[in-house]
């Protein structure tokens, strides 16, 4: 089988099992925090994406991975750790530019696993680090699209005896 293929068999394959997780375990669970301690908790795994630096790391990665797609895969994670970051630290304190900051976040770093995934012609030179856009990618998609989700519904109308946690 190619290599293309087996890496969108994984792709896809990581995507559905962590999207049916976070559909059956995951949303419902959410469902009882408050509006901006759930999107604080969606947006934590994308701390963790200065691993994308590893594109940059010889040893790791082919030797003919091509310049453009290590840097702008590494320094384009980067960047979304920092927002990220930035993004949970603002949610957590209630910052009245929590929300907006949110939303800047997450378009960053949509953008910048859609342009890394557009990238085929790495896939042959990933070396270990193939495990990122095929495992760690699909977290980071669906955790974006149940942030985007959540941005677009807005915070919900407090039901009265409501018990949201605050987190």
């Amino acid at each position: 089988m190619p290599l293309e293929a087996i890496f969108g068999l994984q792709l896809i394959f990581s995507i559905v099992v962590v999207s049916v997780i976070a559909r059956v375990y995951i949303a419902p669970w959410l469902s009882g925090f408050s509006h901006h301690a759930a999107l604080a908790i969606l947006v934590l795994p994308h701390t963790i994406r200065h691993i994308g630096m590893s594109f940059q790391v010889p040893g790791l990665v082919g030797d003919a991975l091509p310049s453009d797609f290590a840097a702008a895969a590494a320094y384009g994670d980067l960047a979304s750790a920092v927002f990220a970051l930035l993004a949970f630290l603002l949610l957590r304190s209630g910052a009245s530019v929590a929300i907006g900051f949110a939303w800047i976040f997450n378009l960053i770093g949509l953008i910048d696993l859609v342009n890394a995934l557009r990238q085929a012609e790495a896939i042959p030179q990933l070396g270990v680090t193939w495990f990122i856009p095929t495992f760690i990618v699909p977290v980071l998609l669906v955790t974006h699209v149940m942030i985007f989700a959540r941005l677009i519904r807005g915070a919900p109308t407090a039901q009265p005896g409501s018990t949201a946690q605050t987190g």
